[in-house]
């Protein structure tokens, strides 16, 4: 990858971190937190791995994105919108009541969206059917799954992976966005998942683990993971280690930061962060 083509990703999710914090603002509240740090994850996928059709979602062979992490639609809606999926006016009225753009997105009345999401530690065995579906059509599309640390303390979760493991269903990426924080405390106070990535070496998975915010690691990982698909002798994990609420200085690293409001003066506060976070990013 050239720096033309990382400036433009970096570019891309600066807007795109700036569209999720307006539409946090506009909604009165949502979960930014998560919405910050799985957002390099989500710009790297729509915007250089995943083939997909904006004009035709329901593309038979179109790669799949399953936000297992389904209160990051906050997110996933900014990507979607920002595509082109969905019309980006509609954000004005995310979780606002009579909106078809719900806290966690329904893949019935949202374009895009492959699956709806929400009650945490399912969006893994579906992604696992909907890629072993693939795999037995002998179709070349992909499915990703993104899975929030927290949700990897139900067991809904390791079932699924014994399973992708067992029928190896290797056309199936799964990511972690590794942001070490849930709804009420710390991961590791909550209910400790280290050794993380032995545990997913243990269900037979070929572990690498990045830098969520180093779209480089990202890219790597991902078109790695991509062209081994059909090959490969293990499924894939990425464990992407990121920052909860990840560019605005108030909310980073901070488990409080889950789900929040923002009034004007926080809004132009974090704007500001982000735009210093930007550019240190782009001199690094």
């Amino acid at each position: 990858m050239d720096k033309q083509e990382l400036l433009r990703l970096e570019q891309k999710v600066a807007d795109l971190r700036a569209l999720c914090l307006l539409t946090t603002y506009d909604a009165g509240s949502g979960h930014i937190g998560g919405g910050m740090s799985v957002m390099d994850i989500l710009a790297v996928l729509y915007h250089k791995i995943m083939k997909i059709d904006i004009k035709n979602p329901n593309w038979e062979d179109r790669d799949r994105m399953i936000m297992s992490k389904g209160h990051a639609g906050i997110a996933h809606a900014s990507v979607l919108a920002d595509l082109g999926f969905i019309d980006k006016k509609d954000l004005k009225t995310f979780n606002l009541t009579g909106s078809k753009l719900g806290i966690h997105l329904d893949s019935n009345k949202v374009a895009g969206v492959d699956a709806s999401t929400g009650s945490l530690g399912h969006g893994l065995s579906m992604a696992s059917g909907i890629a072993l579906a693939g795999k037995i059509n002998n179709k070349d599309y992909i499915t990703y799954c993104i899975l929030g640390d927290g949700e990897c303390n139900e067991g809904a979760i390791w079932e699924s992976a014994m399973a992708i493991s067992h029928f190896k269903i290797t056309n199936l990426v799964t990511i972690v966005d590794r942001n070490k924080c849930m709804i009420d405390g710390r991961t590791e106070s909550v209910m400790a998942l280290e050794p993380f990535a032995d545990k997913w070496r243990a269900f037979g998975f070929e572990v690498v683990e990045v830098d969520g915010h180093s779209i480089p690691e990202l890219v790597s990982a991902l078109e790695k993971a991509k062209n081994g698909a059909k090959t490969a002798e293990k499924p894939t994990v990425i464990i992407a280690n990121t920052i909860k609420g990840a560019g605005i200085n108030y909310m980073e690293d901070d488990y409080r930061w889950h789900y929040g409001a923002i009034d004007e003066k926080k809004y132009n506060e974090a704007n500001l962060s982000l735009k210093a976070y930007h550019e240190k990013r782009i001199k690094a």
